[in-house]
């Protein structure tokens, strides 16, 4: 399993998808005895280092009192050696092998052998023979996207958030009571305006030190990547000419935005109006790209589709442009025969999977021959680039996100041209969900 430097972005969020899969398969996976080998190979780091290593360990091992565990350490050891053996270098992002024997959910063992170069550099060296798969790497490099910190400010309160990747977080929030404007002249008013310039400073101190509460780890490290400052008033901007705002977080600044809104939904149009410069964050590019297939929608411009049967007819028409799809798809691909040996396509949900009669074969009445079965995902992102589209998976975090799932079936696509798929549909059953290969 060889990972290709990703063209672009679209290409790198596919990867990212498929690692979070990965991890996801490989924590679960457990093995009878310590077994199980974890490898980690930093980039710039030697092969032959490693393969030394795993000579001395082949050693070692072969002193284990337990046979059967002996047995399958040197066995485990022995498939990493051969993995290692198909490199002459460490790849530009570094070398991770996973090898050894798990036990399946039916109680069966079964080997994993297994090699490829991350998507992005993996600055970690690792190795362990254990019950488990460690994966702790992989994951910091799945959490290593940037993260961006908001300061909301305005009369009523400020509050502090996050940005990473698609992930919003709100850290903390407090209101204020802030005296207005004295209308009233005389002598009151010079106090008035003295407490209130009191206030209003004593607001934008305590904005300042939380600040660094928030955004500063352990009073030494800068924690995000930047900083983007919101309010209605001039609240931001005296934040940011304050000699209280820490000079490490002035520095971090990258955008200074006006908002119509306080707290929250301030948090959310400073997220939006901020977008151009936080363009690499996949927050933006998630809504920023359902809103392009919801505004095609509203167009009734008729280049787009939703649901799993007009989309794959779309892709096989080789119509579709960009691929949408939900990051948690749970669509299974079902590949059989029916007794003509005739190629039938399936495709079903987990409570769809329980009506067998969809496996039936219509000639014979009898269950249809299963050839092959795996997650409808997975296919996609195996092949997605065969008919000319470029996929991009969502999640159901953001409001649009969250409308493209409920209200689309969290698939669908934006096509290159109008299809018709009523003309695609003629001489189909509307409900029958065979196709042919």
């Amino acid at each position: 399993m060889g990972a290709a430097e990703p063209q672009n972005d679209a290409e790198k969020n596919v990867e990212i998808w498929k690692v979070k899969k990965l991890i996801k398969s490989l924590e679960q996976a457990r093995g009878n005895g310590t077994s199980m080998i974890s490898l980690v190979i930093p980039p710039k780091d030697q092969i032959s280092r490693a393969a030394k290593m795993l000579a001395e360990e082949f050693g070692t091992a072969s002193n284990i009192k337990s046979r059967v565990n002996r047995l399958s350490v040197l066995s485990a050891i022995t498939s990493t050696q051969q993995r290692l053996k198909l490199y002459n270098k460490v790849p530009p992002n570094g070398l991770v092998v996973y090898c050894g024997e798990i036990i399946t959910a039916e109680g069966k063992e079964r080997k994993i052998n297994m090699d490829f170069e991350p998507f992005k550099p993996i600055n970690t060296s690792l190795y362990l023979c254990d019950n488990k798969f460690h994966v702790e790497a992989l994951s910091e490099l799945l959490e290593a996207d940037q993260t961006f910190g908001f300061i909301i400010m305005d009369g009523n309160g400020a509050l502090f958030g996050t940005l990473s990747g698609n992930t919003r977080n709100i850290k903390t929030k407090f209101s204020v009571d802030l005296p207005k404007k004295h209308g009233r002249g005389g002598q009151s008013a010079l106090r008035f305006a003295r407490l209130r310039e009191e206030k209003r400073h004593n607001y934008v101190r305590k904005v300042a030190e939380i600040a660094v509460q928030q955004f500063i780890d352990d009073g030494t490290t800068v924690n995000v990547a930047g900083i983007v400052l919101a309010g209605s008033a001039d609240f931001k901007n005296d934040l940011n000419a304050s000699d209280l705002f820490d000079q490490r977080l002035q520095a971090k600044v990258i955008k200074v935005v006006d908002v119509s809104y306080g707290g929250e939904n301030g948090f959310n149009q400073a997220i939006d109006l901020a977008g151009e410069t936080l363009g690499n964050v996949k927050f933006i590019q998630e809504k920023k790209l359902i809103n392009n297939y919801f505004s095609e929608i509203a167009q009734d411009s008729g280049r787009v589709c939703y649901g799993v049967d007009d989309t794959l007819k779309a892709l096989e028409a080789g119509a579709c442009e960009t691929l949408i799809v939900f990051e948690n798809l749970d669509v299974t691909r079902w590949e059989l025969k029916d007794s003509s040996g005739k190629a039938i396509i399936l495709h079903t949900t987990k409570t769809q999977e329980a009506d067998r009669s969809q496996f039936m074969d219509k000639e014979t009445g009898q269950e249809m021959e299963i050839v092959a079965q795996a997650p409808f995902l997975e296919w996609l992102a195996e092949h997605y680039q065969d008919f000319g589209a470029t996929l991009e998976f969502v999640s159901d975090r953001s409001s649009e996100g969250n409308q493209f799932v409920m209200g689309f079936g969290g698939i669908g696509a934006i096509l290159r041209y109008k299809l018709n798929f009523e003309q695609l549909n003629a001489g189909e059953d509307s409900e029958d969900e065979f196709y042919d290969d």
